[in-house]
C-alpha cells in the first residue's frame, strides 16, 4: 500500500507519472514529496511507487 495525502492506495510498483496522469493531476502546478524528499519533475517518469511509501502532492495556488 502507498499512502498518498493521507489515503492508502494499492498501487505499489506504479510509475509516479502514470499515477499522476490517472489521478488527473496537472504536473505543471504540483510538487511531489515521497518519504519526505522532493521528487524533481524530471524524475516523475523514472520513480516507482513502492509498498510503504508516503507521498504528499501539493498544488500551487496563485494569489494576490
Amino acid at each position: 500500500m502507498v499512502k498518498i495525502n493521507g489515503t492508502q492506495f494499492d498501487i505499489s510498483s506504479t510509475i509516479l507519472s502514470d499515477y499522476l496522469r490517472q489521478a488527473d493531476y496537472d504536473t505543471k502546478t504540483i510538487a511531489v514529496e515521497i518519504n519526505e524528499e522532493i521528487v524533481p519533475k524530471s524524475l516523475y517518469d523514472k520513480t516507482v511507487l513502492n509498498d510503504g511509501d508516503v507521498v504528499e502532492i501539493v498544488n500551487f495556488v496563485g494569489g494576490g
